[in-house]
């Protein structure tokens, strides 16, 4: 694998990233803890919260596993590709 097949983001993306979903947790938590509601509401919108969060990180990195997957089987079928198209030239 060469530098150039090798995807990176910048710190500032990675910096926002993060940054957006502390807030976005930061927030969640705030809104749950100053709701008008007793503590069983509360409680089942904190529990539900954190499944959404758990299963939104899991389901993108399944997609990204399955993305990076499919590119290697891609390099890997035109590799073999190129060795037969050369054997056949020779």
């Amino acid at each position: 694998m060469t530098v150039a097949d090798m995807q990176s983001n910048s710190r500032g993306w990675v910096f926002y990233v993060k940054t957006s979903f502390a807030l976005s947790i930061c927030a969640m938590v705030a809104g749950i803890l100053f709701m008008p509601a007793d503590i069983v509401a509360k409680g089942y919108l904190a529990i539900c919260s954190l499944f959404m969060v758990s299963s939104t990180i899991t389901l993108s990195k399944t997609m990204r596993d399955e993305h990076e997957g499919q590119r290697l089987m891609n390099k890997i079928s035109e590799a073999k590709t190129q060795q037969i198209i050369k054997e056949y030239a020779e």
